[in-house]
């Protein structure tokens, strides 16, 4: 099949993660083709009341996309006064996902504050948050001397049916038509952590749902190569 980018069916867009993108805070910049995200996590000691005295950390997450990051104005949510209910799923999902590879006992009690700035939306931004974020958790862990509270990478990656060809990584021309859209959560050892997916018309066999997460498993391959890579030039 053609892709509108020339890519092949099995190929992940240009993938860069820039990491301690800003000076003041552990942070990567994650670059997945035109998708871009801004991601930074800050450690501070004490967790929420309901936590204290237990001697156990705590991870969150908040994710929130730039007015002009879509090319039509997103009215910010402060403008708002509450959260779109995609933002709240989002950041539950991001949160969720770094959680499930973080030993929150050998955290202590300390809290992992993690955001997710989406600067330019093509596609899988949800996707981009969760890998770009492992990058910038892992930098401020290793800050204080407690990478070991990491238990595994973890990253994210959709997948579809596009005309009837399965595909990886979708910007979003492909994401706003597919027959199937699906974003899956994997940790670097290949562990399922979240699996997302829709059949947007007519239902799709289990043998294609198979042959998705194979796809999504190639894909998560080389998002772990690319976090590997930024985690050795910080």
């Amino acid at each position: 099949m053609s892709r509108p980018d020339g890519r092949r069916p099995d190929e992940l867009r240009p993938v860069r993660i820039t990491p301690g993108f800003l000076a003041c805070a552990p942070s990567a910049l994650i670059e997945v083709g035109a998708t871009r995200v801004l991601c930074t996590a800050i450690c501070e000691e004490g967790v929420p009341p309901w936590l204290r005295g237990q001697g156990r950390g705590w991870l969150t997450a908040e994710y929130g996309m730039l007015p002009a990051s879509t090319g039509q104005r997103k009215a910010r949510d402060a403008t708002r006064g509450k959260l779109d209910g995609r933002t709240v799923e989002i950041q539950r999902l991001i949160g969720r996902s770094l959680r499930a590879v973080v030993d929150l006992d050998r955290l202590g009690e300390r809290t992992l504050w993690v955001d997710c700035d989406v600067l330019e939306a093509d596609g899988g931004t949800r996707c981009a948050s969760i890998t770009g974020a492992w990058v910038a958790l892992r930098i401020a862990l290793d800050r204080i001397g407690m990478a070991h509270a990491l238990r595994d990478s973890i990253a994210a990656v959709s997948v579809g049916i596009v005309d009837g060809h399965s595909v990886l990584d979708l910007p979003y021309v492909e994401d706003s038509t597919a027959d199937v859209d699906m974003n899956v959560v994997m940790t670097g050892t290949g562990g399922l952590v979240e699996v997302q997916g829709t059949a947007e018309g007519t239902p799709f066999p289990r043998a294609d749902l198979n042959g998705l997460l194979d796809l999504a498993a190639t894909g998560i391959e080389g998002l772990k190569a690319a976090q590997e890579a930024a985690v050795r030039a910080a």
